[in-house]
């Protein structure tokens, strides 16, 4: 943004206060501020009684910004003013005018970060396309120095109007370039799902607020190297591993974008293709900040973005487990702890960072993904080699008896899709479900 400093500004209405405390809301703002390098000069919550049309803040506030950011500019450099909510066009253009330097929203904000976080060429395709979205209908401001007063294509359009249509047509034919790019990546992920569908391959996907520690967990369950930081969306790109239970399950974990609060609608839509690792997951590990005084608005803000994404409540409940994660900073918390545990009676208290708890949530895990196991009961001979290690493969085997002859009595929990694979595969084979 050709800046290293930065003013923040959180707005809060009297008559219209936000669930958040104000002054949590713009620490939040600044750490995000900070998450693409910008140096935050001045923070402020400014309390407003109502909002003004044409620019949001009054006179008296713009003016005092203005002498603030030309007292900055003089010694140090031309500041960003980051105001922590959405702006008009009009608002915007407005503010840029009274203060005299560059002001930007939380969308606008949040969209940069997610610009310089973007590795992968589809992370990067959905950045663009959710940037073009926000552009769209403030292509306007792009042409300041065209007239814009007259319409029309005839002799009595200004080229202003002509420059803006020309500008406007070629930002759309980019957006259709690129949501068919889009597509194919779409397709692509879609075959890998296929794949891991036909081979009864479990999948994990973690969600949750962003830095409640999800990269730091991942890393640690998976043996994986996810850049994980102190820093609000640290990742962005979608990462996937293996991971191996003491039972002998596997599964696929996959590490998703944080979450938050006012999160751009451009961001939800760009993004569906990646979060659909989410809607399909076969279990959704829900990682909270266990020392955050925001728990529960965090929680409450995953939950909505999910309902974005079109899965209803009953589903996501379903199919949620709990980690509280950053439990090493609790400092013997008892009332944090007592608080935590009625609002998520089944999480699972760890620590990433420490390994405290984490051998607890994969024995959770591996229990909940294996609740609808069948115990089954299977007979082979010395010839069915190829049975006994698909089994070993496939299934967890409980215990195995042979008789002189080298047939083998083999007792395994497995799930029904490997069951009726393995049925399916072998039909002659003696299968019999065990009794309880």
């Amino acid at each position: 943004m050709g800046t290293p400093i930065a003013f923040v500004i959180h707005p809060e209405l009297r008559n219209a206060p936000s669930s958040r405390p104000a002054d949590l809301m713009l620490e939040e703002a600044c750490l995000l501020a900070r998450a693409i390098g910008l140096k935050i000069m001045h923070g402020e919550v400014i309390a407003l009684t109502k909002l003004r049309a044409g620019s949001y803040f009054g006179k008296g506030v713009t003016e005092r910004l203005a002498n603030l950011a030309e007292n900055f500019t003089h010694e140090i450099g031309a500041p960003v003013v980051i105001v922590n909510t959405s702006l008009s066009p009009v608002q915007q253009r407005n503010l840029e005018k009274q203060i005299k330097t560059k002001v930007i929203d939380r969308t606008q904000l949040i969209l940069e970060i997610f610009g310089a976080r973007a590795q992968t060429h589809a992370g990067r395709l959905q950045v663009e396309l959710a940037a073009l979205s926000f552009q769209r209908s403030r292509l306007v401001r792009s042409w300041t120095h065209l007239e814009r007063q007259r319409g029309g294509n005839g002799f009595l359009g200004g080229p202003g109007e002509r420059q803006i249509e020309l500008d406007r047509r070629m930002l759309m034919e980019r957006v259709t370039r690129i949501k068919g790019e889009l597509k194919e990546v779409t397709r692509t992920r879609t075959l890998q799902r296929s794949n891991r569908l036909r081979s009864g391959t479990l999948t994990v996907a973690l969600i949750g607020y962003t830095n409640a520690g999800k990269s730091t967990l991942f890393n640690k369950l998976t043996g994986a190297d996810v850049l994980s930081k102190d820093m609000l969306f640290a990742t962005l790109d979608p990462t996937m591993r293996e991971l191996d239970f003491d039972s002998g399950r596997k599964a696929v974990l996959a590490d998703t974008v944080g979450f938050i609060s006012q999160l751009p609608t451009e961001l939800v839509e760009a993004f569906k293709s990646t979060l659909e690792e989410v809607v399909n997951a076969d279990v959704l590990l829900h990682v909270h900040d266990a020392s955050s005084p925001l728990v529960v608005e965090e929680a409450a803000d995953v939950i909505k973005v999910l309902g974005d994404l079109g899965m209803d409540a009953e589903t996501h409940e379903a199919r949620i487990l709990h980690v509280l994660n950053k439990a090493d900073l609790l400092d013997n918390d008892d009332e944090q702890v007592a608080r935590l545990q009625n609002m998520f009676p089944n999480g699972v208290f760890a620590s990433a960072v420490t390994g405290e708890g984490l051998d607890d949530l994969l024995g959770y895990l591996d229990r909940h993904l294996g609740k609808s196991a069948i115990l089954v009961i299977i007979d082979i001979t010395p010839t069915d080699g190829a049975v006994r290690a698909w089994l070993y493969q496939n299934a967890m085997v409980k215990s195995s008896n042979s008789d002189d002859l080298g047939h083998e009595r083999i007792l395994v929990s497995i799930d029904p899709a490997d069951h009726a694979r393995l049925c399916s595969r072998w039909p002659n084979l003696g299968v019999c479900l065990a009794k309880l």
